[in-house]
This record gives C-alpha cells, structure tokens and sequence, in this order.
C-alpha cells in the first residue's frame, strides 16, 4: 500500500489532486481557538468563529472534489467556548501548547461562557454547499481531559459527522457492524450432572433468540397457517421452498454513540486520533485497495490505520515535524515493505 504525504497548506495541496481519486476522507481539522501550532496559515485562529467556518467550507469543497461520485467524508469536531474578551491565554506547564498569544474574538451575539457550537455550525454550513449531512456520530470519552469547572458536567464527547458527496453512495455494512450487546462467550450453562445444556438456563441474546423463534408457526411443520395466502398477497408469508434465514445475534449494525478511550502517542502532539475510533470509518467508507484521504494528517494515524486495513493513503499536513512523525509511524508498521513518500 502507498502513503502519500503532502507537505502544504491543505486547501492548495488539494487543489493540485485530480478530480474523484479518494474513495472517502477521514479527518480532523484544528479546532476553533484552541491550539497554536505556531505555524503561519494555520487554520483554528481566525479572528472570529464565522471566519474559521468559511475557511473549513472552501477547503471541504475541494474534498469533495477529489471524492469519487459515491464518496463520504467522516469528519471529527469538537466544540468551543466563548473567550469572554480574553485575548489571551497564559503559559500553561502542563500543556505548553494550549497557551494563545492571539486568541479569537468572540462573534456577535456570543456571550461569555457561552458554548459556540462549532460543531453543527460547521455540519449546517456544509451541508448547505452542497453536502449530504448523513448521521451525527458521538464519540464517548470514557476517559476524558479533566476540567476544573463546577458550573458544568466535564465534557467527555465530540462529534464525527457523516457527510455523502451524492444521495447515494458507497457503505460496506459489515464495516459498521459491532458486537451484540449482552453477547457471552459459549452463552451456554450446563444442567447440573448433565453434559447436555439446559435451554432454560440459556443467557443472552441466544436465549432471547430461541425464545422467539419457539414461538413463531413454522412453516416446515405440516399444515402450517404460515404457507396460506392472507387476503391480497398471492403467496403464503413462509412457503415450503424457503430456506429459514440464518440470524446473526452475535453483532448488529452499529449504534451512533461510539464508545472509544482517547491513546496518547509517544512523540505526537496531544490531538491525536485514537486509532479504535477511524478503523470503522475506513473500513466501512471503502474497499481494500481504495484511497483514503486526510487533508489535516497530524502524526498520521489515519495513514497508519489504512496501511493497516490495506488501502492507500494521502495525507495533507502543514507542519513538516508532524509529517516526519506519519512517515515514522507507517515505516515502522509495515517495516521493510512500507511504501512512503513525503512530498513538500
């Protein structure tokens, strides 16, 4: 698999890459007002909340550009809070890079201590240029930064949005599977003194299954009701000829709050994808052998996850150190048969 990583601002690079070559994105930009990657052109510092938006709207405009016609982008956000006229923030020992000598201005109608909603500002923007806006993903943080606040719960979840270039596009189903819930291995307790189980001691959905199918009139068992036609159907609702359908309960299509602990990465900046997070994004947005595109790479865990899943990857980061650290990171995954590239 190749990994391809740009060097550049993202929404030039992007505009360099021919039309329909990635068959999905997978990305995070910078937050809003958060973070200084002492970077000129780094996007997040805007001067107002508006501006960091219609930034984010041109350079996913040219995503979709670069989708196949049936391409999605899974796009993870978190949200901000109004600075309250603060146009700073002080050195920080724990988090060096949290401190803000400029820091944004707080948009009309934003009152202090006010949550912005970046995250649906973003979602509605783009979905108003011309994006499909599919699903609102939660991403739960069991294991959540701390927050000395006392007047608020301690934020513990972000966003992950789905977004179709067109009305109809391009999902494996079994990549959006997940374990049943309830599912126990085996599933089965043996009758005391006996090798034979015991249905009445079954647990789970197993159980819950069988239940429900002892239940049902089955359509084998001679004279079934099942085989006759109800008024204004031409056939009977189960026939003789129809095989039974196999019912997977061990897993179910995935639910939209996602459950994943953050993983901080030796040597990567904080912002760091947890890798559990995207693997169902890549694996459900393509196909072995696809491309998979991030326009703000970081340290590159989605180029590592794809290498992984065994699709291609082209990433786009403006700050060449964390480039350096993707590289590193796919090298060291596939070892002598990684296939990098960092271009400037």
């Amino acid at each position: 698999m190749t990994t391809n990583i740009y060097v550049g601002d993202a929404l030039e690079v992007l505009r360099s890459l021919p039309d329909g070559f990635a068959q999905c994105s997978v990305t995070s930009p910078p937050y809003f007002g958060l973070r200084d990657y002492a970077h000129d052109g780094q996007i997040g510092l805007e001067e107002t909340p508006e501006q960091y938006i219609a930034k984010l709207v041109s350079v996913f405009r040219e995503v979709r550009r670069v989708l196949a016609t049936d391409g999605t982008l899974w796009l993870n956000i978190g949200d901000s809070y109004a600075s309250g006229g603060r146009t700073m923030r002080d050195y920080d020992a724990k988090l060096p890079a949290r401190s803000l000598a400029p820091r944004a201005r707080d948009a009309e109608g934003i009152k202090p201590k006010d949550l912005i909603g970046i995250p649906w500002m973003l979602a509605f923007a783009l979905r108003a240029d011309g994006w499909y806006l599919r699903q609102d993903i939660i991403w739960h943080k069991p294991n959540p930064m701390p927050e000395s606040v006392r007047d608020r719960c301690t934020k513990a979840h972000e966003y992950i949005f789905l977004l179709s270039k067109s009305p109809r596009y391009f999902i494996d189903s079994e990549g959006l599977r997940e374990a049943a819930s309830g599912q126990i291995a085996g599933n089965v307790r043996p009758v005391k003194g006996s090798d034979r189980p015991d249905h009445r001691t079954r647990t789970g959905l197993h159980a819950f299954a069988e239940r429900q199918r002892s239940k049902r009139d089955s359509f084998k068992r001679d004279g079934s009701k099942r085989e006759q036609c109800l008024p204004g159907q031409s056939a009977g609702t189960h026939r003789p000829d129809r095989e039974e359908s196999n019912w997977d309960v061990s897993s179910r299509n995935r639910r939209s709050v996602w459950t994943v602990p953050t993983r901080p990465y030796r040597g990567a900046h904080f912002a760091t994808f947890p890798p559990d997070l995207i693997e169902p994004c890549i694996r459900a947005g393509s196909r072995p052998g696809d491309t998979v595109l991030d326009p703000f790479l970081g340290s590159g865990t989605t180029a590592l996850v794809s290498y992984r899943l065994g699709r291609h990857c082209t990433g786009i980061e403006l700050n060449r150190e964390y480039a350096d650290l993707a590289r590193r990171r796919v090298e060291a995954e596939g070892l002598m048969f990684a296939d990098v590239k960092v271009a400037a």
